[in-house]
């Protein structure tokens, strides 16, 4: 694939989430809302980017026998870092989404890429897988927030994260008296996850059967 393809890849038909089923611990804990899916997609997308680019500078010095606790080392590093300034300037944010944000570092994501891509590619392509990879899982988090926030309280609310007090939406979409409290718990994030998954594969298949009967034609 080419770099626009392989970036374009990880939105949907490599979906990390929905397609390569990664990183589902997070995303079944974190998408009660959308302040928090976003909050958690712009870490990742962070974290991914710049484990890649790390990661890919120093591929051909890291010898085989420790590359893996050196990507553990960077990401661990990366995390706490970006852990160190979502606490500083949105700390809202950063109580609501706990341990989560630490736990960035087992996210097998994060290490799956470094070790699939980064460690066999340039920064550029790295770079960009990052991002695809990044945008793919926020995109997932922000599906499923938006579902299970808008079912289970009718409402969907956006604020600053920088600012608690700064409402940037609050406009309701279900009248309360039809919530379903339901998708505000585990169960509810399951069934969502199953939903969507189940979805993405139907298009895949999809395009699959297109391609297929195109290339026939051919």
């Amino acid at each position: 694939m080419n770099r626009f393809e392989n970036f374009k890849a990880g939105l949907i038909k490599d979906n990390p989430v929905f397609s390569l089923y990664l990183g589902i611990c997070s995303t079944l804990a974190i998408t009660t809302t959308v302040n928090n899916a976003i909050g958690m997609g712009a870490a990742v997308i962070m974290v991914l980017i710049l484990s890649n680019v790390i990661i890919s500078a120093i591929r051909k010095i890291v010898p085989d026998e420790i590359r893996i606790p050196v990507y553990i080392v960077i990401i661990a590093t990366l995390v706490k870092i970006i852990q160190m300034l979502i606490e500083a300037y949105a700390p809202a944010l950063n109580t609501s989404l706990g341990v989560f944000i630490p736990l960035i570092v087992v996210n097998c994501i994060i290490l799956g890429r470094a070790e699939a891509f980064a460690s066999k590619h340039g920064i550029a392509d790295s770079a960009l897988d990052g991002l695809g990879m990044g945008l793919g899982y926020t995109l997932a988090v922000v599906a499923m927030s938006f579902i299970r926030e808008v079912l289970a309280t009718g409402v969907l609310n956006l604020v600053n994260p920088f600012n608690e007090a700064q409402v940037w939406l609050n406009v309701r979409l279900i009248p309360e008296a039809y919530t379903i409290s339901l998708f505000n718990s585990p169960v509810g994030a399951f069934i969502t996850f199953a939903i969507l998954a189940a979805l993405v594969g139907a298009y895949k298949k999809h395009a699959d059967e297109k391609a297929a009967q195109a290339g026939e034609v051919k």
